[in-house]
């Protein structure tokens, strides 16, 4: 069998913690697939992290010296960091990989046998987490609007280690700047294998994925691969139009038989503040459609490579 290889993505954010614990997970990674006869290549991205990781990931060059090491300028996000280790991919398959050891790496055998045996797209679901409360409800809540207005066939536990056939390679480089790579992959339409798992509890250092990310992650996906908050507004328009409309005829059918009473200033300023409420949030709206459209044709680079090692 020809010898295939694996590239691995693995964006690092103060991961000064796990980066030891993941580089001799590695190595023992690196046995398995040899026995599979598929070579392993690593490219780390370092999203301007503030701590030792950088040192840790040069340190860890000098032992394997076929190791890519990719400095950005500075922080960036992790979308954007993967996106940019994509770019050095020369594997046959390529995967992201989360540096700070929350999603086994045991699950990479299982992923790159059902590569071999034919699967172009091999997922990694998550069937549940030992995470804090607020983020379970949040990814609930996330996932299930994801569903109900993207793609209504999008895993449940939603997923973030998936094995990509290098036929996804092109389409990912080449997306957009605010396009969420895990969606994309799966919008393309290849019939996903699917391996299910429990997320463990996070043992090094604290998560990145603040509530602002993950907000701007939740705005990207609504506003770059789904036109329902367009048709939203568009139908609240378009029913407040009608109440209006009716109201409008009900007050002239009653001037006519003179039944007005001198007009309530309660009720002026609740249909007042009502539309105007419904017109900012309708213009907030299109703003964020038009600010994506300015974002993607202002050229301003995606990260800023400050060295590569």
């Amino acid at each position: 069998m020809k010898n295939k290889k694996i590239s691995i993505i693995i964006p690092v954010y103060f991961n000064e913690g796990s980066l030891p614990q993941l580089f001799k997970e590695l190595g023992v990674l690196e046995s398995k697939l040899s026995r599979r006869s598929v070579a392993l290549e690593l490219i780390f991205v370092d999203d301007g992290s503030g701590d030792s990781s950088l040192d840790h990931l040069l340190r860890f060059k000098k032992k394997r010296s076929s190791t890519r090491v990719v400095k950005l300028t500075r922080n960036f996000g992790a979308v954007h960091c993967s996106k940019t280790g994509f770019r050095f991919v020369t594997g046959d398959a390529f995967m992201s990989l989360a540096a700070d050891l929350q999603d086994p790496l045991d699950l990479v055998p299982q992923m790159v046998d059902r590569w071999l045996a034919g699967s172009k797209f091999v997922i990694c679901e998550r069937i549940g987490r030992a995470d804090p409360v607020i983020s379970k409800l949040y990814s609930k809540i996330f996932y299930l609007l994801l569903r109900a207005f993207v793609i209504h066939d999008y895993p449940k536990g939603g997923y973030d280690v998936a094995l990509m056939d290098k036929a996804f390679l092109p389409y990912v480089i080449n997306s957009s700047k605010n396009v969420y790579t895990p969606l994309l992959a799966y919008w393309l339409g290849y019939k996903a294998s699917v391996i299910e798992y429990f997320r463990p509890a996070r043992k090094y250092g604290k998560s990145r994925w603040t509530f602002r990310k993950k907000l701007s992650a939740f705005l990207d996906i609504m506003l770059g691969f789904s036109i329902t908050p367009i048709r939203i507004i568009s139908a609240l328009g378009a029913i407040v139009s009608i109440f209006s409309f009716t109201y409008g005829i009900d007050i002239v059918i009653a001037a006519f038989l003179g039944k007005v009473s001198v007009p309530g200033f309660s009720t002026v300023v609740a249909l007042v503040t009502f539309l105007l409420g419904l017109i900012i949030l309708t213009l907030g709206v299109i703003g964020e459609y038009l600010w994506r459209i300015f974002d993607e044709t202002n050229l301003r680079p995606e990260t800023v490579i400050e060295k590569v090692y």
